[in-house]
């Protein structure tokens, strides 16, 4: 996939991470836009470690479902490094 691919499938599984999560995150588009890319990569290795396979391409749907299980992966790591930030 090109890096406008990557780009709207993080924004678009970012989004969709945070519906499913739901909470008062701060960040904007900018941090979900890259915790859904950062989710896109971490789902990628969780298909190849766990399933046997790597993401494919960009309208295939176990690429969109990976990325979704990364992002919300990494969505529970970011509120839980934030929250120890918060806590101080």
């Amino acid at each position: 996939m090109g890096i406008i691919a990557w780009i709207v499938l993080g924004l678009v599984v970012g989004l969709l991470a945070k519906a499913i999560m739901p909470g008062a995150d701060g960040g904007g588009l900018i941090i979900t836009t890259l915790l859904g890319i950062v989710g896109g990569f971490v789902g990628g290795i969780i298909g190849k470690a766990i399933f046997g396979t790597d993401l494919g391409g960009f309208f295939e749907i176990h690429t969109w479902l990976l990325a979704i299980l990364g992002a919300v992966v990494v969505l529970g790591l970011y509120r839980l490094v934030a929250r120890r930030r918060v806590r101080g």
